[in-house]
């Protein structure tokens, strides 16, 4: 029996707090869920990425039906949502069945009420794989597009700045190329500089705790991202794929964050 769609529930929309009167560093939480998206605006996130199985693989593509769900919870809030398109887990140089996935799926997310994508591409040479990337783009139609820490392989990234800012990317995501964002400022500190005279967004990302987001926002980036997760033990059994439990998404660290932030870029 087929379900009638006109039937099915309709999240209710997420309550966005009321915005300080400046913010100079913008928040981007990483949520997998409706959930997820409630206790990020709720914990004052300008911006979500939405993606799939974070843990272990670091993001996949949702679902289409998740990105329309998120979509409607958020809709009035002033929050977009920039969708992750990643078809699967390791290195980022995709074979063109790969590649022809991915610009499906950017499509295809944009269709379902995404507001940008994330995305990214590398040759076996560790190079950004520029073919790639402009079929991506021009999928996105217009669409905001974020260059996700593939661009943390490449052994020059501020160099590369200017091959993504003239591809039509508007952000990217990056660890300056460390494990942690925390440890490569100066990195970070050149990106977004140069950054600024393209007019890319740099956004730290990678491990990034709230103790780090002052050296972060004194390096000049534009934004921090985060996923601030916390996990809820529920035993799957045998069926449930050999894990304990799953991730949430922290409503109170997102707070923090967000407080931390504030205090940093507001008078």
């Amino acid at each position: 029996m087929t379900a009638d769609p006109s039937t099915d529930p309709v999240p209710e929309p997420v309550q966005a707090p009321a915005a300080p009167a400046q913010r100079g560093v913008a928040l981007e939480i990483a949520v997998q869920d409706v959930a997820g998206a409630h206790a990020a605006v709720a914990g004052g996130a300008d911006r979500l990425e939405l993606c799939a199985a974070l843990a272990g693989t670091g993001g996949l593509t949702p679902s289409t039906g998740m990105v329309a769900a998120v979509a409607d919870a958020l809709r009035g809030t002033g929050v977009g949502v920039h969708v992750l398109v990643r078809p699967r887990a390791g290195g980022f140089a995709f074979t063109e069945a790969e590649i022809d996935v991915q610009v499906r799926d950017v499509r295809a997310v944009l269709e379902a009420g995404a507001d940008g994508v994330v995305v990214g591409a590398m040759t076996a040479a560790g190079e950004v794989d520029a073919a790639a990337l402009a079929a991506f783009v021009a999928a996105a139609g217009g669409g905001d597009v974020t260059f996700h820490r593939a661009i943390d392989q490449v052994a020059e990234p501020v160099a590369v700045l200017d091959t993504l800012a003239a591809a039509g990317v508007r952000r990217v995501l990056t660890s300056g190329g460390a494990p942690r964002a925390g440890e490569a400022l100066d990195v970070l500190g050149a990106l977004a500089g140069r950054g600024r005279e393209l007019g890319v967004e740099i956004m730290a990302g990678g491990g990034v705790r709230v103790q780090d987001v002052p050296a972060l926002v004194g390096a000049g980036v534009h934004a921090v991202h985060l996923s601030a997760r916390r996990t809820v033990v529920a035993d799957g059994g045998p069926g449930g794929g050999g894990t304990s439990g799953y991730d949430v998404t922290d409503a109170d660290l997102v707070a923090a964050t967000r407080a931390a932030l504030d205090a940093g870029t507001t008078p």
